[in-house]
């Protein structure tokens, strides 16, 4: 079994990751999966949180949200619809689109309004928790 798992991490403007990690912690729709050097395939929705990996004794995050994630048993390929490297987040923007966001709910007239709002509020959460976490 190799010791090494091959990470990408994309969106649909650039890629963010491609390393050789040793494990990969993600959000899946339904929770959370970690993922080891020969784990069985899989494909699955991703969802809205941090990412993690261990990368040279390592711990390094992305915050991502939605999108779709492959796992095959030496490769984990990552189609996100936005993330961000923790490095790159920029905390006081994370904080006010929360703020924002919990503003567009307590206003949310339908149910549409009230979802958009939700999943802004957790989109801003995991950029915040990844900027935590640099």
């Amino acid at each position: 079994m190799p010791d090494l798992i091959d990470l990408e991490v994309a969106t649909p403007e650039r890629l963010i990751v491609h390393e050789g990690v040793a494990d990969v912690q993600l959000p899946g729709k339904d929770g959370y999966l970690g993922i080891l050097p020969g784990h069985a395939p899989l494909l699955g929705l991703l969802g809205t949180g941090l990412l993690s990996y261990a990368m040279a004794g390592t711990r390094r995050y992305v915050a991502v949200h939605g999108g779709f994630v492959e796992v095959l048993p030496d490769h984990v390929r990552v189609l996100a619809t936005v993330a961000q490297r923790a490095e790159d987040v920029n905390a006081e923007k994370a904080a006010a689109d929360l703020r924002r966001s919990q503003e567009q709910l307590t206003n949310a007239a339908t149910s549409e309004e009230a979802d958009a709002a939700l999943d802004g509020m957790a989109d801003a959460q995991a950029r915040i928790e990844a900027a935590e976490k640099r």
